[in-house]
Protein backbone atom coordinates (compact mmCIF):
# COMPACT_ATOMS: atom_id res chain seq x y z
CA UNK A 1 0.00 0.00 0.00
CA UNK A 2 1.46 3.15 -0.85
CA UNK A 3 0.91 6.02 1.62
CA UNK A 4 0.94 9.75 0.93
CA UNK A 5 1.62 12.68 3.25
CA UNK A 6 -0.57 15.00 3.45
CA UNK A 7 1.22 18.29 2.25
CA UNK A 8 0.87 21.37 4.41
CA UNK A 9 -1.34 24.35 2.94
CA UNK A 10 0.02 26.35 -0.03
CA UNK A 11 -0.85 29.83 -0.71
CA UNK A 12 -2.85 28.71 -3.18
CA UNK A 13 -4.80 26.66 -0.67
CA UNK A 14 -4.96 29.95 1.80
CA UNK A 15 -5.73 32.24 -1.03
CA UNK A 16 -9.09 30.09 -1.98
CA UNK A 17 -10.12 29.84 1.68
CA UNK A 18 -9.40 33.43 2.26
CA UNK A 19 -11.75 34.35 -0.58
CA UNK A 20 -15.55 34.21 -0.25
CA UNK A 21 -17.10 31.18 -1.79
CA UNK A 22 -19.24 33.13 -4.28
CA UNK A 23 -15.79 34.75 -6.07
CA UNK A 24 -14.34 31.54 -6.01
CA UNK A 25 -17.24 29.79 -7.83
CA UNK A 26 -17.63 33.01 -10.17
CA UNK A 27 -13.38 32.47 -10.75
CA UNK A 28 -14.33 28.52 -11.29
CA UNK A 29 -17.61 29.38 -13.36
CA UNK A 30 -15.58 31.00 -15.77
CA UNK A 31 -12.84 28.45 -16.01
CA UNK A 32 -15.95 26.04 -16.97
CA UNK A 33 -17.02 28.38 -19.40
CA UNK A 34 -13.56 28.89 -21.12
CA UNK A 35 -13.17 25.04 -21.57
CA UNK A 36 -16.43 24.39 -23.11
CA UNK A 37 -15.47 26.81 -25.41
CA UNK A 38 -13.00 24.45 -26.50
CA UNK A 39 -14.23 21.23 -26.62
CA UNK A 40 -14.49 19.92 -30.24
CA UNK A 41 -12.11 22.95 -31.42
CA UNK A 42 -8.94 21.75 -33.45
CA UNK A 43 -5.65 21.23 -31.37
CA UNK A 44 -4.09 24.78 -32.59
CA UNK A 45 -6.78 26.36 -31.26
CA UNK A 46 -6.19 24.54 -27.76
CA UNK A 47 -2.53 25.30 -28.26
CA UNK A 48 -3.26 29.04 -28.52
CA UNK A 49 -5.31 29.07 -25.18
CA UNK A 50 -3.06 27.21 -23.46
CA UNK A 51 -0.14 29.63 -24.87
CA UNK A 52 -2.74 32.52 -23.60
CA UNK A 53 -2.84 30.66 -20.19
CA UNK A 54 1.04 30.70 -19.89
CA UNK A 55 1.65 34.59 -20.21
CA UNK A 56 -2.13 35.01 -17.62
CA UNK A 57 -1.09 36.84 -14.42
CA UNK A 58 -1.58 35.12 -11.62
CA UNK A 59 -2.53 37.01 -8.36
CA UNK A 60 1.32 36.73 -6.71
CA UNK A 61 2.16 38.16 -9.96
CA UNK A 62 -0.04 41.02 -9.53
CA UNK A 63 0.60 41.40 -5.82
CA UNK A 64 4.45 41.92 -6.41
CA UNK A 65 4.37 43.80 -9.35
CA UNK A 66 1.92 46.15 -7.55
CA UNK A 67 3.69 46.68 -5.01
CA UNK A 68 7.11 47.15 -5.93
CA UNK A 69 5.67 49.78 -8.35
CA UNK A 70 3.97 51.44 -5.24
CA UNK A 71 7.11 51.05 -2.57
CA UNK A 72 9.60 52.48 -5.19
CA UNK A 73 7.18 55.22 -6.34
CA UNK A 74 6.80 56.28 -3.06
CA UNK A 75 10.80 56.34 -2.28
CA UNK A 76 11.29 58.34 -5.83
CA UNK A 77 8.82 60.65 -4.32
CA UNK A 78 10.08 60.75 -0.92
CA UNK A 79 14.09 61.62 -1.95
CA UNK A 80 12.49 64.09 -5.00
CA UNK A 81 9.27 66.11 -3.54
CA UNK A 82 8.33 65.21 0.42
CA UNK A 83 9.78 62.47 2.63
CA UNK A 84 6.38 61.89 3.50
CA UNK A 85 5.57 59.89 0.60
CA UNK A 86 8.26 57.40 2.24
CA UNK A 87 5.03 56.33 4.21
CA UNK A 88 3.29 54.62 0.86
CA UNK A 89 6.14 52.13 1.07
CA UNK A 90 5.80 51.76 4.38
CA UNK A 91 2.73 50.75 4.06
CA UNK A 92 3.03 48.62 1.08
CA UNK A 93 5.97 46.44 2.32
CA UNK A 94 4.28 44.92 5.35
CA UNK A 95 0.87 44.02 2.84
CA UNK A 96 3.56 41.84 0.62
CA UNK A 97 4.82 40.52 4.16
CA UNK A 98 1.37 39.57 5.36
CA UNK A 99 0.13 37.71 2.05
CA UNK A 100 3.52 35.89 2.05
CA UNK A 101 2.93 34.79 5.50
CA UNK A 102 -0.74 34.42 5.73
CA UNK A 103 -2.07 34.18 2.00
CA UNK A 104 -3.61 37.16 2.08
CA UNK A 105 -3.70 41.38 2.74
CA UNK A 106 -6.21 43.59 1.98
CA UNK A 107 -5.82 44.04 -2.24
CA UNK A 108 -6.45 40.37 -2.73
CA UNK A 109 -10.45 39.91 -2.52
CA UNK A 110 -9.92 43.18 -4.97
CA UNK A 111 -8.12 41.25 -7.36
CA UNK A 112 -9.92 38.28 -6.58
CA UNK A 113 -13.34 40.21 -7.21
CA UNK A 114 -11.90 41.56 -10.72
CA UNK A 115 -11.16 37.49 -11.43
CA UNK A 116 -7.26 37.75 -11.03
CA UNK A 117 -6.28 33.87 -10.75
CA UNK A 118 -4.01 31.61 -8.52
CA UNK A 119 -1.40 29.54 -10.60
CA UNK A 120 -3.04 27.00 -9.90
CA UNK A 121 -6.42 27.73 -11.05
CA UNK A 122 -4.60 28.86 -14.22
CA UNK A 123 -2.57 25.54 -14.43
CA UNK A 124 -5.82 23.52 -13.76
CA UNK A 125 -6.77 24.69 -16.84
CA UNK A 126 -4.55 24.02 -18.69
CA UNK A 127 -4.00 20.80 -17.98
CA UNK A 128 -7.82 20.10 -18.66
CA UNK A 129 -6.95 21.49 -22.32
CA UNK A 130 -3.94 19.27 -23.01
CA UNK A 131 -6.49 16.23 -21.82
CA UNK A 132 -8.42 17.79 -24.30
CA UNK A 133 -6.01 17.87 -26.79
CA UNK A 134 -5.11 14.46 -26.15
CA UNK A 135 -1.77 15.13 -24.65
CA UNK A 136 -2.30 11.82 -22.29
CA UNK A 137 -3.90 9.64 -24.65
CA UNK A 138 -0.75 7.10 -24.90
CA UNK A 139 -0.46 6.99 -21.27
CA UNK A 140 -4.57 5.32 -20.87
CA UNK A 141 -2.71 2.04 -19.40
CA UNK A 142 -0.11 3.93 -17.07
CA UNK A 143 -2.29 2.91 -13.88
CA UNK A 144 -2.62 -0.76 -14.96
CA UNK A 145 1.54 -0.81 -15.66
CA UNK A 146 2.29 0.99 -12.48
CA UNK A 147 0.47 -1.15 -10.32
CA UNK A 148 2.34 -4.51 -11.72
CA UNK A 149 5.99 -2.43 -11.03
CA UNK A 150 4.70 -1.29 -7.64
CA UNK A 151 3.95 -4.70 -6.99
CA UNK A 152 7.27 -6.21 -8.77
CA UNK A 153 8.96 -3.68 -6.48
CA UNK A 154 7.33 -4.75 -3.08
CA UNK A 155 7.56 -8.53 -4.02
CA UNK A 156 11.60 -7.85 -4.62
CA UNK A 157 12.08 -6.62 -1.18
CA UNK A 158 10.85 -9.64 0.71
Amino acid sequence: MITMEVPAPTQYDRVRARTAARVNELIDDRTVEHLCNYVGRSNAAISERIDELDREWDIDRWLETNASSIGLTGVALGIIVNRKWLLLPAIVLPFLLLHASHGWCPPVPLLRRLGVRTRREIDAEKYALRILRGDFDSLKNISEETHRAIEALRLSRL
